[in-house]
Parts: structure tokens; sequence; C-alpha cells
């Protein structure tokens, strides 16, 4: 595919002594920092300390790595139920910022962080924007939300740690982002793959051309987002695109990050971050390569230490490539937007696919749930491109793709463009209208 510039392959003397170290060199420092950050949660964490006595497990007793499965995992609700500040592990009055979730289905979950865990931010974001293909001196457009949300100020630290400039747009006001980024001339942006997508309709709103602009690399995350869709963007803006990952109970963005001279999935922090693949049913630990859900364990913080915590994202871990560490297969979606219809499981990223697949159709789309009698039914709305397509026609293409690979009959409603719904953010793929 086509993008502005070549990017300098990443193995370089720029890297970390960690990022060219030995498998058993990152082991060693593995183990030693596991050990550490459990015994810390335990003597603590009053949470801890009485879940790891209750599976008759004391620190003492991981003397390996694959001792941590002995280890009882830690839950979303768990932290919910420990609200506002019970899964700290240091006085509150040493804790230098708090974020939190929005709290849309609960009470939020609240993350602290000590000085030391905002340095340790900084190093592995900027470390993911060097791996992105960023350097010293690149102008940043971060169009991240700030505030509770973790992913702009996140993003921020990390940028300027590298030495990068950096513009804290934020998300929203579209039409300035557009005005900025054509002003300012960024070489590289931070964003929402689906607010990405917004931004380049804006720019062909005003009659400009994306592939024109100043950008050269994206770094998206926050939401799954299909290859397809990186085609897409890759393509309308002409840049690299590449996938960020992370979530606040673990740190934020910058747990993973994919090397641009690769682009073969996000190469986790390991250093700083131990990963594990189960069995969503059983918690049986998965062997490399098996599809799972991810689980990760905090190595270095400090005030909210993460001890086997389920993320409910659905991918498989793979060998290092351009790290020594391990990557993370793309997040294909989470167990918990997994919809089942009709006994058959669907994942909004198995619709993306198919709907990105087939001409004269944007790459906006909702998925709606309701209930006809006693089943469950789908309905996905998505958009035509232009009046030269047969709406009709498409309507019975997206419906044939998705009974034939997915195995589930949906009604499928093609409107014009902008009638789906436009987020800020995170775009909101599934509304569920089963108990309206």
């Amino acid at each position: 595919m086509t993008t502005k510039a070549e990017i300098p392959d990443q193995n370089n003397a720029q890297l970390e002594s960690i990022e060219r170290a030995s498998i058993d060199e990152l082991r060693s420092l593995q183990l030693q920092r596991l050990q550490w950050s459990i015994k810390h949660a335990y003597d603590n964490v009053a949470f801890y300390r009485q879940k790891f006595d209750q599976a008759s497990v004391h620190p003492d007793h991981i003397q390996s790595l694959d001792d941590l499965s002995k280890l009882p995992f830690t839950e979303k609700n768990d932290l919910r139920d420990n609200y506002p500040f019970g899964m700290f592990a240091i006085p509150r009055e040493k804790v230098s910022r708090i974020h939190a979730s929005s709290g849309t289905t609960g009470k939020p979950t609240v993350v602290g962080y000590s000085r030391g865990d905002i340095d340790d931010w900084a190093n592995v974001v900027a470390r993911s924007i060097r791996a992105a293909g960023g350097r010293a001196g690149d102008i940043l457009h971060n169009a991240y939300g700030y505030g509770l949300f973790t992913g702009g100020l996140g993003a921020h630290y990390g940028a300027e740690k590298l030495g990068c400039t950096v513009v804290p747009m934020s998300g929203g006001q579209t039409p300035k982002q557009v005005q900025l980024i054509n002003d300012f001339k960024p070489r590289i942006i931070t964003v929402t793959p689906s607010y990405c997508l917004n931004l380049i309709d804006e720019f062909e709103k005003q009659g400009l051309d994306p592939r024109a602009s100043s950008l050269e690399i994206g770094i998206f995350g926050a939401e799954p987002w299909t290859n397809q869709m990186r085609v897409e963007i890759e393509e309308r803006l002409g840049i690299d695109a590449v996938d960020i990952y992370g979530l606040s109970e673990v740190m934020g963005p910058g747990v993973a990050q994919e090397c641009v001279d690769l682009k073969d999935g996000p190469t986790i922090w390991e250093d700083y971050f131990y990963p594990e693949i189960i069995d969503s049913r059983t918690g049986k630990v998965m062997p490399d390569g098996e599809s799972g859900e991810l689980v990760f364990t905090s190595l270095t913080k400090e005030a909210m230490p993460i001890i086997r915590y389920r993320t409910r994202d659905l991918t498989r871990l793979l060998a290092g490539t351009s790290r020594p560490m391990r990557r993370m297969e793309k997040i294909s979606g989470r167990s918990d937007d997994m919809m089942i219809v009709r006994g058959v499981n669907v994942f909004p990223s198995q619709i993306e696919e198919h709907i990105l697949a087939i001409d004269g159709l944007s790459p906006h789309y909702q998925i709606e749930l309701h209930k006809k009698g006693n089943l469950d039914s789908i309905k996905i709305n998505c958009e035509v491109v232009s009046g030269q397509y047969d709406r009709a026609e498409l309507e019975k293409q997206v419906a044939k793709r998705i009974k034939d690979m997915i195995g589930v009959s949906a009604e499928i409603d093609v409107i014009d463009v902008g009638g789906v719904p436009r987020s800020q953010g995170k775009a909101q793929r599934i509304v569920d209208l089963r108990g309206v």
C-alpha cells in the first residue's frame, strides 16, 4: 500500500537495551519484577492479601513465571467493589494522579499512579511512538480525549518524553482539527480509528485531499479495529497506520505497540507487563499461539499493582519479531462484546470486515439488537458513499456475506452518508434495543 514516507527500520542504536536483550535476560528481569509486584500487592492491598490467603498462595510460593497461574484473577468488578481507593498500595497522599473509567455500566474503575508510575508510563508511550516511526522534533497532533480517560494524557506525556512537539487538541471540534492539521503540519496523529474516519470525511467535505496533508503516521487505539479498516485509513489518508494497545486498569495506552517496520501486531512491553492467554470459560492458561482472553499482571506499578487482570480482550500471543518481547495478534473483539444471535457467536469486528469488503459502503456502521417474538434479531445500519450505487443491491450483498460467512441472518439498512451517529472518541458499535 502507498504511504508518504519510508520509515527506517527500528532495530538501531535508538532502542533501549531491553529491546535488544536475549529471551533469558528478559525472563530473568520479569521474574525479579513479578516477585516484587506480588509481594507489594500482598503486603499493601487488603483485597489481594485476602484473595491470596483464600487461595492458600503466598508471595514466597512464586519461584518461577509459571507459578503465576497459582494466583487468583482480578476482575473489573473487584475494582468497582473497592471504589474509590481500596486497591491502592501506597498512601493516598503519595498518589500523584487518578484516572477513572466513565462508569456508564456501574461505578467507575479508579486507577492511581505514583510519580514513578507516571514516569514509567511516559517511558513506555515514548517507546511506543518511536516503534511507530516517531522521532524527537516531530509534531504530534493528539486527538485522544483528555481528562479521566487515559488516552489523552498518556499519549501527551509519552510524546513529550520522546521529544515531540505536542498539539493537545483532544476530541471534538472536527472542522478545527482539520484546520490545525493543515496549519501546524503535524507528522503524527494519535486518535481512535473511528474518529480518524470522521476527520478524513471532514477533509473531503471541505474539498481538501486528505492524502495531501502532512500526516505520515497514525497511532490508533482505544477500540478494536480490523486490518480492513487499516487499509481504508492508509489508502484515504496516505499514512502508515499502526496499533497501540492499553487499558487504564493496567496502565493506559502504551502497554503494547505495533512496530511500523512489520505491522504484524502490537509488541507487548513485557519488561513492564506480563501477559497470559486463558480459556475464558475455565481460566486455564493457554500456550502461546492459542486464542483466548488476554490477562495482564503489572511488574512495576507502585500505586496500584494489578495481578492477573482479566481484560476480556480476545487475542493470542505470538513470538517476537521486531523485538524479543512477544506480540499479540490484533484484538478480534471482547468477550463481553460478543453477541449471541440465535445460538451463533457474533463480534462487531466480523461484521466490519464484510462491510468494508463491499464497494459503495462507507466504514461507518452500527449494529442494533432487537427481540422479535422470543427470538433475538440483528439489524445493521451502514452508509452508501454516493447515489451511483443501488442501495437494494448493497443490502443484498451485505446480508448474503454475513449469512454465508458468519452464519446469521441480518436485516440490512443502507442509509445516507451521515446517517450513522458519529463519535468524538470510541464508536458505539452495538445498540441493544431488546428491552425497549
